[in-house]
């Protein structure tokens, strides 16, 4: 059968005592972990890295601002060993903007733990190729261009590994004169760090209950540029934070500049997915908040060079899931360690790579495999992650209750008690899941958006020609509907159909004929980001994200 059918053909596999699914932070700090604690101790340990990009730090989009603690942890000659981290922030500005103006907050008006003294602004995904560099040197195995498309499982459900997706199979889902078979990549454990929302990730919750007890996951859109400007515009170290314009107290968001490099500025608008008016676009939003005097004059003689989005995890303490589950781990951003008003995630992902490395190790070294890595939540119950997301915990709940301004004022307030040690005694809940949270479009009013002229502002096209997304274009459609009826017997009518806004690549369209009848939903695989974003907001849940052949999605050079 299989001489037939290749795609029914007997994988390959390799043996590893711990598999690693991602190439992010988390993903390569727990690599690095691991190896350097076999060096230490003289054990043979064999690691591998499995990430869906092109190359190391093709997916890695994130502002960014870090916070060295995690990097000073795990490799503290960081600064010798020539790490792409050399711009510290030297200005912190926070403003609220209104319709053509700003006020910005002074600085001891903050709590200390918004406060980026000490912090770095870097290209997040330099520092990801650099932490390759050094686990390769480590020993560690890095396999980029595979996407870890299936868990594997023991016969007595505990999880075995992962299996990469066959490559070459034609739109028509038979295999192609390119065909090649998966590889299977089996683990004593398997640690999962493929970012937000990740096609394995919701698998696995799902499949071991990992939420069970906790709130549900709350996601914003991040969506960023990089802008080369005037060198007398060039304010390097600077860090400045918005609020308010263009969004309305109801939602939730704001902007970020970072001046760092040479001119460089990275510019980015974070929306919370929890919006109510199915007309609102993020990407429009943030063309829009460029228009700001704020803003705007930062990149006037300047030129973009760069475009991405990606989503980003905010439920935060409460939404954390169980950590763990027989033969494996969940780490970063999988498991959802942002600090939302720190703007910050970097390190926990790092840190809690770490935590994860060093259960295994001491697991494989004690001769087991499949069971669960106990040692890991443990370690995260008494670490500085814990502490980090524990005194910030209601601040996101807060401000999606009480709006912008009551909201984020009470949050500033809880996160100064918090300093004192005299915070809310009490969690709050999230409530609703993202996807729940839109109003019908009868009851919403649509929202009149500018055209980009070009130069400041741009449409969605030619960002994601900026964003060098790549996809074999005769390849099954990563993108799944569970019911295709769905986007036009109902969302259309209901809420306008929301994807042709949330998506900030011009993925989903809905196409009609000339005279504007006979509508139809067209999914534009080949120019997705892989942000996540219509997984977590379609208002149905009808759509789920899976990975495209690996090499496949955006090739950010920069981000």
């Amino acid at each position: 059968m299989s001489e037939d059918n290749p795609a029914l053909a007997e994988r390959e596999y390799m043996d590893y005592d711990v598999v690693i699914v991602g190439g992010g932070p988390a993903g390569l700090a727990a690599a690095i972990r691991l190896r350097q604690l076999a060096i230490e101790e003289d054990f043979d340990l064999s690691v591998t890295v499995l990430e869906k990009g092109s190359e190391v730090g093709a997916h890695i989009l994130s502002g960014a601002v870090i916070d060295p603690v995690a990097l000073n942890e795990l490799i503290p000659d960081w600064k010798e060993k020539g790490a792409p981290i050399d711009t510290p922030v030297t200005d912190d500005h926070f403003i609220y903007l209104g319709p053509s103006g700003g006020l910005r907050l002074p600085n001891f008006f903050m709590p200390p733990l918004m406060n980026n003294h000490g912090n770095y602004i870097v290209s997040l995904g330099e520092v990801c190729r650099w932490l390759a560099a050094q686990a390769e040197e480590l020993g560690v195995e890095i396999y980029p261009g595979f996407a870890a498309a299936e868990i594997l499982y023991n016969e007595d459900g505990s999880v075995r590994g992962v299996a990469t997706n066959d490559m070459g199979i034609g739109k028509d889902g038979q295999p192609k004169d390119t065909f090649m078979r998966g590889m299977e990549l089996r683990g004593k454990y398997t640690l999962i760090g493929e970012g937000v929302r990740g096609s394995l990730s919701k698998e696995l919750i799902r499949k071991f209950n990992l939420d069970e007890g906790r709130e549900p996951q709350k996601f914003g859109i991040g969506i960023k540029e990089l802008w080369e400007v005037d060198p007398s515009k060039h304010k390097k170290g600077l860090v400045q934070h918005t609020m308010g314009w263009p969004l309305d107290n109801k939602t939730g968001g704001g902007s970020f500049l970072y001046h760092f490099g040479e001119n460089l500025v990275s510019v980015g608008f974070v929306v919370h997915l929890n919006y109510q008016n199915p007309y609102l676009s993020p990407f429009d939003e943030f063309q829009r908040m460029k228009t700001h005097p704020v803003i705007r004059e930062t990149f006037e003689g300047g030129r973009r060079i760069a475009y991405g989005a990606r989503a980003i995890t905010e439920g935060g303490f409460q939404s954390v899931p169980k950590l763990t589950f027989p033969g494996g781990a969940l780490i970063g951003c999988s498991a959802g360690f942002v600090n939302v008003p720190r703007i910050k995630g970097s390190h926990n992902a790092m840190a809690t790579g770490m935590m994860a490395a060093e259960a295994a190790f001491e697991a494989v070294k004690d001769g087991r495999q499949g069971d669960e890595l106990a040692a890991y939540p443990a370690a995260y119950e008494k670490s500085h992650v814990y502490k980090d997301l524990k005194r910030v915990r209601n601040v996101k709940p807060l401000w999606s209750r009480l709006g912008t301004v009551l909201g984020v004022g009470l949050g500033g307030i809880d996160m100064w008690m918090n300093q004192l040690g005299i915070g809310l005694p009490f969690t709050l809940k999230h409530k609703k899941p993202d996807h729940a949270s839109l109003k019908k479009a009868s009851e919403c009013k649509p929202i009149d958006y500018p055209k980009p002229d070009g130069k400041l502002t741009f449409d969605k096209l030619s960002s994601v020609f900026l964003s060098a997304t790549n996809h074999e274009e005769d390849q099954p459609v990563h993108l799944k509907l569970k019911d295709e009826t769905v986007p036009i017997n109902f969302n259309l009518p209901t809420y306008d159909e929301p994807a042709q806004r949330y998506c900030p690549a011009g993925v989903y369209e809905v196409v009609r004929d000339d005279d504007g009848s006979n509508p139809r939903f067209q999914i534009n695989a080949q120019n997705c980001v892989h942000c996540k974003t219509c997984d977590i907001k379609d208002p149905t849940q009808n759509i789920n994200w899976t990975v495209p052949e690996g090499g496949g999605g955006p090739n950010y050079p920069n981000m």
